[in-house]
């Protein structure tokens, strides 16, 4: 590390962070978010905090007290998804982008479901969208949080993938 350093420095006038800088195997070191598996094929994986980042500016960008219709939240997220998607989306182990995707539509669901506010409008909502009267009142009438009330059947049924495709939500992995 020295001798790469004092090359670096004195040959070719470059400055080295040295907090970024290290000598070490590539499954051990993370570089430009993206990290390696260790086996006899290596495999280029996301960094858990790529991930963590994403998350959060997901959060950012669909926070359920921003006071912004579903249509101009589905307008602004796919900028920010398309652009991490090209850089992150040719990772070989997908399941971190499964279960990204999965996380991003619970998290539009939660923000739909938070937007229609009253228990009437939520049952009138599930209604219009093809729920049964009991399940939509059961669920409409429901002490569960947004979060737990993605996974519900009724919401499932009610705001399937294929809305949030229509709403213009890229998708991390296409199948």
């Amino acid at each position: 590390m020295e001798n790469i350093t004092r090359f670096l420095a004195e040959r070719l006038k470059l400055t080295v962070n040295q907090q970024k800088s290290a000598v070490a195997r590539p499954w051990e070191r993370k570089f430009l978010g993206f990290s390696f598996t260790n086996g006899k094929t290596p495999k280029r994986r996301i960094a858990s905090k790529a991930v963590a980042r994403c998350k959060e500016r997901i959060r950012a960008l669909t926070s359920r007290t921003r006071g912004v219709r579903i249509e101009r939240m589905a307008g602004e997220l796919p900028q920010y998804l398309r652009g991490w998607i090209g850089y992150f989306g040719k990772c070989e182990p997908t399941r971190v982008l499964e279960s990204l995707d999965q996380w991003t539509r619970c998290r539009l669901r939660s923000v739909i479901w938070m937007q229609w506010k009253r228990g009437t409008v939520r049952f009138a909502e599930l209604r219009k969208r093809g729920v049964g009267k009991d399940l939509a009142a059961q669920t409409a009438g429901s002490a569960h949080g947004p979060w737990r009330l993605t996974h519900n059947p009724a919401l499932i049924l009610a705001l399937p993938n294929a809305y949030l495709d229509a709403l213009g939500i890229p998708r991390f992995i296409v199948h």
